[in-house]
């Protein structure tokens, strides 16, 4: 197996590195944003390719794997990539189109998060808190939250509004994010990432 994790911009020196050497029996896993698996059969052989967009939270067991099959792979070989990425987390199979979604949506997604969290934390010291005390509140509301949707089943809509009691603190909230226009910013920040993704792959369709 050879897993191949570098920077979209420096993939063609490496693959000019990898080609004269590649067996084609060698099960080659990319997780290379946006690079689709026709490029490393073309560029390196008939060789089987597994196409994994994992994202950072692998770094404490927690990460959302996808993997995508190139037109060589076998079953047996996902099947091995499956079971090396479930060891950092969970992991489904997609189709190769749906990745560009995939790496705008949970590859990013950790990074939208935390910047969240990092606004959450800077508007409790703007109300008086100390930032360790309003980073403890945050984060422990994050992992909270994160395990009441995964346990419950719940729809996030029906978990929101059950903390949002009319004429309370938390409907004022919700009114100054609507306001603000935070969801389209959401929508449009992940179709804009999705975007690049697919910009990334196309410089190498042919």
């Amino acid at each position: 197996m050879l897993v191949v994790s570098v920077k979209p911009q420096d993939i063609d020196a490496m693959l000019e590195e990898l080609s004269a050497g590649m067996a084609a029996h060698k099960l080659v896993v990319t997780v290379c944003a946006g690079l689709p698996t026709a490029l490393f059969e073309r560029r390196l052989g008939d060789v089987p390719v597994v196409r994994v967009m994992p994202n950072t939270l692998m770094m404490v067991g927690e990460a959302m794997s996808v993997v995508a099959v190139g037109q060589h792979a076998t079953a047996e070989h996902v099947a091995t990539v499956k079971t090396m990425f479930e060891y950092v987390g969970e992991v489904i199979e997609l189709a190769e189109p749906q990745l560009d979604a995939v790496t705008a949506l949970s590859g990013s997604g950790p990074a939208y998060f935390f910047y969240l969290v990092e606004a959450m934390i800077d508007a409790g010291i703007l109300l008086g808190l100390p930032r360790g005390v309003a980073k403890k509140l945050i984060i422990q509301s994050a992992v909270g939250s994160a395990k009441m949707l995964d346990e419950s089943g719940e729809h996030p809509i029906i978990l929101r509004e059950a903390v949002t009691s009319p004429a309370g603190t938390t409907i004022s909230a919700i009114r100054e994010l609507e306001n603000h226009g935070v969801r389209a910013a959401l929508f449009a920040a992940i179709e804009t990432a999705r975007d690049r993704s697919t910009e990334l792959g196309k410089q190498y369709d042919n």
